[in-house]
């Protein structure tokens, strides 16, 4: 499987998501734009932040015409309890099999304590209603990132 690049058509994808869901990019194509972000885990400070600020603003980024969906390796049954207990409006993509992580080169060699491992870099994907790559961000810092996607959600 290729990975993504700026400017070029993303291959399709078909994904388990919350609430018993199947997400497909081309179920979007001509639809809406779509916001794919990444994140290492559920229910920890930062994705927990992360996800609130996507869910603060999801009514700005529906009104952009564009979905969210957040991508973790954790698996439905979490991402569901997640998902509700902080009230996100939108769905959560499991990618245990890390298809959709490589296939958006996320994976990446990290350090916690001293110890090396892989794990997800924090990074958001940006996708046109023609299913073209727009915008990406990757290694994201949490504070003030989604203002910065749903700006360019906006201008597209």
């Amino acid at each position: 499987m290729s990975t993504v690049e700026l400017n070029k058509p993303v291959a399709d994808f078909e994904a388990s998501a919350t609430d018993d869901q199947t997400i497909r990019l081309s179920d979007f194509q001509g639809k809406k734009n779509v916001v794919i972000y990444f994140y290492p885990k559920d229910n920890t400070p930062g994705c927990t932040t992360e996800g609130q600020d996507f869910r603060d603003r999801h009514q700005a980024f529906e009104a952009a015409d564009t979905v969210i969906f957040g991508v973790s390796r954790d698996s439905v049954r979490t991402h569901n309890n997640f998902r509700t207990k902080h009230e996100f409006p939108f769905h959560l993509i499991s990618d245990p099999e890390e298809a959709l992580c490589k296939q958006f080169d996320v994976i990446k060699l990290k350090k916690l304590y001293g110890k090396e491992y892989m794990g997800i870099d924090r990074s958001t994907f940006l996708i046109d209603k023609d299913g073209v790559l727009r915008q990406e961000w990757r290694t994201v810092k949490v504070k003030g990132h989604v203002d910065e996607v749903l700006e360019s959600a906006q201008n597209l």
